[in-house]
């Protein structure tokens, strides 16, 4: 895939994930979870090369002073991963991420060791993670799935969950429950406005 081609992708994915997006223009200059994005894929193949770790890391910590999202160069991140007002994230060395994964504030892809082993989570692709969660060790959270804000996950999930609580708790997704709204939205139309 091309340079522009992923520019576009992620431009793409930013307006498909949040609603207050109005245009490429304002995405790319003022959405720093994008720009923290693109520094890591730079980092990244940085990162590979023995030699360029060290300028590698400088500039992720560059990043962070800017954008208020820490990610580890060594870390993998798939496509289409998309940042919604990132203060406060930070994704640790060993951190894997799939495709169409959506990060909110506040979230902690962190390691429970000091060991030089895996010790980041795994997180398939198409997961949502809440503001504030903290996601802890060498555990996979399975395709599809969601984790609640401030949720703290130190357990694998299936694909398909809903993850809450702490410690977090898993149940699977049930469609019909969730395409059906919580609340008739005709309780929150105020008839005084149409008298």
């Amino acid at each position: 895939m091309s340079f522009m081609e992923r520019l576009r992708e992620d431009l793409e994915t930013a307006r498909t994930h949040d609603p207050a997006s109005r245009g490429p223009i304002e995405t790319t200059t003022v959405y720093s979870g994008l720009h923290a994005i693109w520094v890591h894929r730079l980092t990244h193949r940085m990162w590979r090369n023995e030699r360029l770790r060290f300028p590698a890391r400088a500039l992720s910590q560059l990043a962070r002073t800017l954008t208020g999202v820490e990610i580890h160069p060594a870390a993998t991140i798939g496509r289409r991963f998309f940042i919604d007002h990132g203060m406060g994230i930070v994704i640790g060395s060993t951190a894997e991420i799939g495709d169409d994964v959506m990060l909110y504030q506040g979230v902690t892809l962190g390691g429970r060791s000091l060991e030089k082993v895996k010790r980041h989570p795994t997180i398939g692709d198409r997961v949502t993670i809440g503001a504030g969660a903290k996601v802890l060790g060498p555990i996979t959270i399975g395709s599809g799935s969601a984790i609640g804000a401030n949720a703290v996950v130190v357990k694998d999930a299936p694909a398909d969950s809903i993850v809450t609580g702490i410690p977090a708790t898993f149940r699977h997704r049930d469609a019909r429950r969730e395409t059906q709204p919580a609340v008739d939205p005709a309780e929150y139309v105020d008839p005084a406005i149409y008298i």
